[in-house]
């Protein structure tokens, strides 16, 4: 399948007054289409940075990034992409309909299409009957979901994801990943996502990106080939738990307990 992700040689240095941070290090990686990819590591490690770099929210030091052939910012104008960040980031004085529009609204569609949408990506995250509610009469998890629909509203071909369970307690956390797996399974998104859980990593990825303490590096790419139709269960099998322990190995074997 065609890359709709390719990485090469990138480096991220941040200046700061007391000396430069290296953030990232010759970081390589290509995604495939279609592919659900987990970027795990310790806290630190760069995987929110080099997301963000994907985002062209910040500007590689050296390399390249392209999304669907394109540069990182020319991906960026043509909207190749949705970001879901760690908190909902959600207008508390627009409605719900009108937080997940506001994406179509500042690109020009029309109320009708903009409320079509609303309801249709409403109708895909499970929140039928939400429209006119206001973000604080939700739980932090319809939330969550709430953003993700908007990110899915002008219809991208990737999805950025910022370890956007991270916040949420265990069980909601649970429906919550049986529910993405479901969209990624009718959407046939590309997905990238940050997380620090080794269970999420796995239940969620077709692929799992191991990376060391910073600068960040890619220790091990490592493949995920659990049946796409997989429920909580599938976490109590042999085949989950020797992929959960390949990543804590890797995890392992590039963090430093040093300082």
């Amino acid at each position: 399948m065609a890359n709709i992700i390719e990485i090469a040689g990138l480096e991220l240095v941040f200046p700061a007054a007391d000396g430069p941070v290296h953030a990232l290090s010759d970081i390589n990686l290509n995604v495939e289409q279609g592919e659900f990819i987990s970027l795990i590591g310790p806290s630190g490690c760069g995987k929110t940075t080099l997301m963000r770099a994907v985002a062209d929210l910040e500007k590689p030091t050296s390399g390249s990034v392209q999304v669907r052939g394109m540069s990182a910012s020319e991906a960026r104008q043509q909207r190749s992409y949705g970001y879901v960040f760690q908190a909902p980031a959600l207008y508390p004085w627009r409605t719900v309909e009108k937080n997940i529009s506001l994406p179509l609204e500042i690109m020009g569609f029309s109320p009708a299409q903009r409320q079509e949408r609303a309801k249709q990506y409403l109708a895909l995250v499970n929140l039928e009957g939400f429209e006119k509610k206001y973000p604080w009469q939700l739980s932090g998890g319809m939330q969550q979901r709430v953003s993700i629909a908007r990110a899915l509203s002008f219809e991208p071909d990737l999805l950025l994801m910022d370890e956007p369970f991270g916040a949420l307690d265990e069980i909601t956390r649970d429906y919550l990943n049986e529910q993405l797996l479901r969209l990624w399974e009718q959407t046939q998104k590309t997905v990238m996502f940050v997380t620090h859980s080794i269970s999420e990593a796995v239940f969620l990825s077709t692929k799992i990106v191991v990376m060391s303490p910073r600068p960040g590096r890619i220790i091990d790419v490592i493949d995920c080939d659990l049946p796409k139709d997989r429920t909580l269960d599938i976490r109590e099998s042999p085949e989950f738990l020797h992929i959960a322990q390949q990543v804590r190995q890797g995890l392992k074997s590039g963090h430093s307990y040093d300082g």
